[in-house]
């Protein structure tokens, strides 16, 4: 673990050419997000010039950026030479609206007093004798006074923030894809260690062994025809937090398992095609069926990876305001870094990255310019090693 302070153009610079595998980072996004100064820009061509020059070749990149500036983040990476592979999307269902009201602006320009018809569902102060407490105005609803903001009650002027995306960018090959790994251990996705996890993960094993030693994919470890409930799912460019995968499975509704055949759910639409499972061995079926109560195998986020992030990822004095889920870090880690490899974060921040890349026993280069979130950052990491050695009984 190398975590350096410094502004990040500056550190590159003292890094050795093609001595880094994969990039996973998540920079400033150019919004001034909450008033914060290193949040001034989406990072330069002349950074991913560096950032370039120390990836090896086929090496990838996994950076998120914002709605509004992310194309202007794509185009400084394709300008620094890399090749621009595919878009992830992270859902997620926690983001709050910042919309400005039209009609209270209205109201608020004309002088108008607004009444107070009622709390907000988010409210929690006691009620007094003589009504609601409303000394706290923005938590109540409203009522239109004047005639134009009645004519716009109801508009506003944003959406709910509900996505962020990732580009997945490449440093360009040398030869074919093959050659490149064969000489550099970079160039391809890890595809099956991304896999949406199987029901039975230890019984169905992506890449079974056959008698003669050799890597027999598509197939059981007793030599059935793996289907892709059984291996895993081949990974999506769209991963979800457990909100966002609630409300879609919420529509798709639920899929069932009878007699070794999947069936649709009655709580929702769409067509069923997605969801159809191919007839396997009874005892199979059965299996599935015992460890999934009433045999529900899921909605249709399963086709998708879930983010499962914890709120003590935002405690323990991490006051980072952007902090991304470990194990959402971890998964796009594993995915683009080859076994052993070194991962790079140019914009640690708290030092997520540096986390996921300790628990799945990568190398890493984290580079933070703000020292007071370089300090988290080296305090949770040394935190899980430690704790990841007292889980393996090392301590």
């Amino acid at each position: 673990m190398r975590l350096i302070g410094g502004d990040s153009l500056h550190i590159l610079r003292e890094l050795e050419d093609c001595s880094i595998d994969s990039v996973v980072t998540d920079p400033p996004y150019g919004l001034a997000f909450m008033g914060k100064k290193w949040d001034y820009d989406v990072p330069s061509v002349e950074l991913w010039l560096e950032v370039f020059r120390v990836l090896k070749p086929g090496g990838h990149v996994l950076s998120f950026g914002g709605t509004r500036t992310y194309h202007r983040m794509v185009v400084n990476i394709e300008d620094a030479g890399f090749e621009i592979r595919d878009q992830l999307q992270w859902l997620y269902g926690s983001g709050f609206p910042k919309s400005h009201d039209a009609s209270k602006g209205m109201d608020k320009a004309a002088g108008a007093e607004r009444e107070v018809i009622g709390p907000k569902s988010t409210y929690r102060e006691p009620q007094t004798p003589n009504g609601w407490d409303c000394t706290k105005r923005a938590e109540f609803e409203t009522a239109p006074s004047t005639t134009l903001a009645k004519q716009w009650q109801g508009w506003g002027t944003a959406l709910k923030p509900a996505n962020e995306p990732i580009v997945l960018a490449r440093k360009p090959l040398v030869g074919t894809v093959a050659a490149n790994i064969a000489q550099y251990g970079t160039g391809a996705l890890n595809i099956d260690a991304s896999r949406i996890a199987p029901s039975d993960p230890e019984q169905y094993k992506a890449n079974a062994t056959r008698s003669d030693g050799k890597i027999r994919e598509g197939f059981l470890a007793s030599g059935m025809n793996a289907t892709a409930s059984e291996i895993g799912r081949w990974p999506a460019n769209v991963l979800f937090d457990e909100e966002a995968a609630a409300v879609l499975d919420a529509q798709s509704g639920l899929i069932r398992t009878r007699n070794g055949y999947g069936i649709k759910g009655q709580t929702g639409g769409g067509t069923g095609a997605a969801y159809v499972m191919r007839k396997t061995e009874a005892h199979v079926s059965q299996k599935v069926i015992r460890e999934n109560e009433n045999g529900v195998l899921g909605g249709a986020s399963r086709f998708f990876y879930v983010a499962k992030a914890s709120k003590k990822e935002r405690g323990e004095g991490n006051n980072h305001p952007t902090v991304k889920p470990i194990k959402l870090m971890e998964y796009l880690v594993r995915l683009i870094t080859p076994p052993g490899g070194t991962v790079l974060d140019p914009f640690m921040g708290s030092g997520t990255t540096g986390v996921a890349c300790k628990n799945l026993g990568f190398q890493f280069v984290g580079i933070e310019r703000e020292q007071a979130y370089l300090e988290i950052a080296e305090k949770r990491i040394e935190s899980q090693k430690l704790k990841n050695q007292l889980e393996m009984g090392n301590l």
